[in-house]
């Protein structure tokens, strides 16, 4: 594999490429609700259960959305028809308490992260994450992609509701400041989303026309008891995946709807794990080592059919094939056929190239 084909990026304790484990990222966003002791606990379960990175919202609802903001939601899940006033229920958490989670993601040995919604979170946030998330939605907001690209720190890009020349466009502004590492995550700007509007095959889209580029996965669909579409994302090549976070997915309101748990993401990883194990290391197609019994005792030889003299010509009534794989292979099938046996040979024998002229 050429490094265009298998690209790869670092996720701050994480190297990530097509043949590497999946990185995960459980995205509490705003799942504590303004809480810190819940923001904390939501990050020891996300570490528990395997997550690699804790990831926040970092914005406030002046900076981030007018008063006429309508909602882009399903209202029957989250009531609140106003993306300001949404916003405004939890904006309560200010650059202190980002850099008190930042630090109890070190204790806990898990990557802190927390997507910036305004120029302001951009800075403060710059010290306290090894790479910057960026939401789908602000994937058309140029000064927003100038501005984290002057930080020169690795970036995930969402790619939600977002076309080719979109993302194109977006990937030449970041890389016109800084020549920066960018993964992008297939997405579906859904709330939730749809099991049949997922388009996982997108994954494929991405990975082929942007091959120099990671490609992983943001799910907004409601978790199955097998997390069915973060495992299908995987293994159809996506090794970033975020899924939003919670403690309790029964909340009403907000996130924990199409949130996982810590149920949900030890049941990922225990499968996921297993998928690892299964895609291997070697993507040409080739024999392996362990193979090489196989090729020698399930393949065919040519084999004498019935008893034969001395000097006599085979023909294909003389012949077949039969197991092991230790004479002459049939792929020389029409190269024997017309030679000259050097000795008798008995019904049953394994044709080798001493027995023939």
């Amino acid at each position: 594999m050429t490094s265009n084909l298998n690209p790869s990026i670092e996720l701050g304790k994480k190297k990530v490429n097509y043949n590497s484990s999946p990185y995960v990222i459980a995205e509490i966003g705003v799942n504590h609700e303004g809480s810190m002791e819940k923001a904390k606990k939501l990050i020891s379960l996300a570490k528990e259960g395997g997550a690699n990175a804790a990831k926040f919202q970092s914005y406030k609802a002046e900076t981030l959305a007018s008063k006429n903001s309508p909602s882009y939601w399903d209202l029957r899940k989250e009531k609140t028809t106003s993306q300001f006033k949404l916003f405004k229920k939890y904006d309560s958490f200010n650059a202190e308490d980002y850099i008190n989670l930042a630090e109890y993601c070190e204790k806990e040995g898990i990557d802190f992260l927390s997507t910036p919604f305004d120029d302001k979170s951009i800075d403060f946030l710059e010290p306290l994450v090894p790479f910057f998330k960026i939401a789908s939605a602000d994937i058309t907001n140029t000064p927003f992609l100038r501005k984290i690209a002057q930080k020169n720190k690795p970036i995930i890009l969402s790619t939600g509701a977002s076309s080719i020349i979109e993302i194109e466009t977006a990937i030449n502004t970041i890389k016109s400041v800084s020549p920066l590492k960018i993964a992008l995550l297939h997405c579906i700007l859904n709330y939730p989303t749809d099991d049949d509007k997922a388009n996982l095959l997108m994954i494929n889209s991405l990975r082929r026309l942007f091959p120099s580029h990671i490609v992983g996965y943001s799910d907004h669909t409601l978790p199955d008891e097998n997390m069915s579409p973060l495992i299908s994302a995987f293994i159809m090549g996506a090794v970033i995946l975020e899924k939003h976070f919670t403690d309790d997915k029964s909340q009403p309101g907000n996130d924990h709807y199409h949130s996982m748990d810590i149920s949900d993401l030890k049941c990922f990883r225990k499968i996921s794990n297993k998928v690892q194990i299964l895609k291997g290391l070697e993507e040409t197609k080739q024999p392996i080592d362990s193979e090489n019994i196989s090729r020698l005792n399930a393949r065919r030889s040519i084999v004498v059919k019935t008893n034969l003299k001395e000097n006599h010509i085979l023909t294909e009534k003389d012949l077949t094939y039969k197991r092991p794989g230790t004479g002459i292979s049939p792929l020389h099938w029409d190269l024997v056929i017309g030679k000259t046996t050097i000795q008798a040979l008995p019904e049953d024998h394994i044709l080798e190239w001493s027995d023939i002229n």
